[in-house]
């Protein structure tokens, strides 16, 4: 963690920290206005795989688990986007729900034995 933002501004991936909101509050625009088709194909799945990456890099990496979603609940996703966008990630790695299942594992801070 950083110690102020002052900091980060010789950080060159600081960005990332200021683009992230900006791109959560486009993608509800663009959905909301029914254009998400002004954004590529290519810039989503670059979107994807970035976010994917760092999101395993952080949690094994760093031992902990977050919430990879932002927000409450189901006020960003419903359950219908995130099981078809789960759905269509295992179909582009060639796997399916057996090899989901041998992955899945308990997170790493709960108290569930």
């Amino acid at each position: 963690m950083f110690a102020s933002d002052h900091d980060r501004r010789n950080d060159r991936y600081a960005w990332i920290d200021e683009a992230a909101p900006q791109l959560l509050s486009a993608s509800r625009e663009l959905l909301t206005d029914g254009e998400a088709a002004r954004v590529s194909d290519q810039s989503v799945a670059q979107i994807m795989t970035a976010a994917i990456r760092l999101y395993v890099a952080k949690t094994d990496g760093e031992e902990r688990t977050f919430s990879p979603v932002a927000g409450e609940r189901d006020s960003e996703l419903c359950p219908t986007e995130l099981l078809s966008a789960v759905s269509e990630l295992l179909r582009a790695m060639r796997l399916g729900p057996m090899e989901l299942a041998l992955w899945y594992r308990r997170r790493p801070d709960s108290d569930i034995i």
